[in-house]
């Protein structure tokens, strides 16, 4: 029985070497969903899983390493339990830095800052990954507000000429009306007071994302194009209910694709927060870093929590 044992799994082993070409060097990170995201949230805000290791070194057919940036109110623990192991096990070097944390942040409550300030931290981390990784250029993926900061780092900044691929989930890229209450504040005249009280807070960074705000309209001011380098990619979904309207997260300019996760899947009912739970997403996510096919569909399978 033993020897029979040994011989399946010498065949085993064979036809993974022949299909393969290389043995896997080692486990697979284990993918989280909503109940790790909740527990890192509160106990491990930092984490991220096959992230922020200082000593990975981009490889031929992964060169550029992956800069996570999470939402307004997340962190890096909560938002990228799931697609940090994916790229991970695909072969990037993946990284990640919680940024605009302020006094009622509590080390957790990420984004709070005002965007400019957390565009500073980003430039800073990119510069430590490009230090440490000797790669000339990174991968941007954001979500939300983390996909709101990039834009100003590469437009305002001249991240552009550092960043490879940018790819937004859901980004607050021209503001939010939150569903008209941006717009029935400015009717109301009540803006000032929200600025003001914001301000006083330690939240600017919400309020920089309304459409109406001096951020959104100063990084916009001049063109309403992304400036050349990149390759950008936007995934949204049409049932989200933060950064309305959605189409609003669209972006202009050259090498710009703009994605709608129902246009593949009709039925994966993904809000704001799922995106960055949702098996399309991470698929077309992977396709995009990787310069897939523009024809590339995603399996319509693994859906994130819907409605969320």
């Amino acid at each position: 029985m033993r020897s029979f044992r040994t011989l399946l799994v010498t065949v085993g082993v064979t036809f993974s070497v022949l299909v393969g070409g290389t043995l896997p060097a080692q486990a697979a990170v284990p993918e989280g969903g909503l109940s790790e995201a909740v527990y890192n949230y509160i106990h491990r805000p930092d984490y991220l899983p096959g992230g922020n290791d200082w000593t990975c070194k981009p490889t031929a057919a992964r060169p550029n390493p992956v800069v996570l940036v999470p939402g307004t109110f997340a962190n890096l623990g909560a938002n990228f339990t799931k697609l940090a192991p994916r790229l991970k096990n695909d072969g990037f070097c993946v990284f990640g830095l919680n940024y605009g944390m302020t006094a009622l942040s509590n080390g957790r409550v990420g984004g709070l800052g005002p965007i400019v300030n957390s565009a500073r931290e980003l430039d800073a981390f990119v510069a430590r990954v490009r230090t440490a990784t000797g790669a000339a250029k990174v991968d941007i993926v954001g979500h939300s507000q983390g996909g709101n900061v990039p834009i100003y780092w590469m437009k305002r900044m001249g991240g552009a000429a550092r960043t490879a691929h940018y790819v937004g989930l859901a980004p607050s890229s021209h503001g939010t009306d939150l569903n008209g209450i941006v717009t029935l504040a400015e009717d109301l005249d009540a803006l000032g007071f929200i600025n003001d009280a914001s301000a006083y807070l330690g939240t600017r960074g919400v309020t920089d994302q309304m459409l109406t705000s001096a951020y959104t309209k100063a990084l916009w001011a001049d063109t309403n194009t992304v400036p050349t380098g990149p390759k950008y990619t936007v995934i949204m979904s049409r049932w989200d209910a933060v950064v309305t309207p959605y189409s609003s997260q669209r972006l202009a300019g050259t090498n710009v694709r703009n994605l709608v996760v129902q246009d593949y899947c009709w039925n994966d009912n993904i809000g704001h927060a799922g995106l960055a739970f949702d098996g399309p997403t991470m698929q077309l996510t992977l396709n995009a870093l990787t310069d897939g096919p523009s024809w590339f569909w995603p399996v319509c399978w693994d859906y994130g929590p819907q409605w969320l």
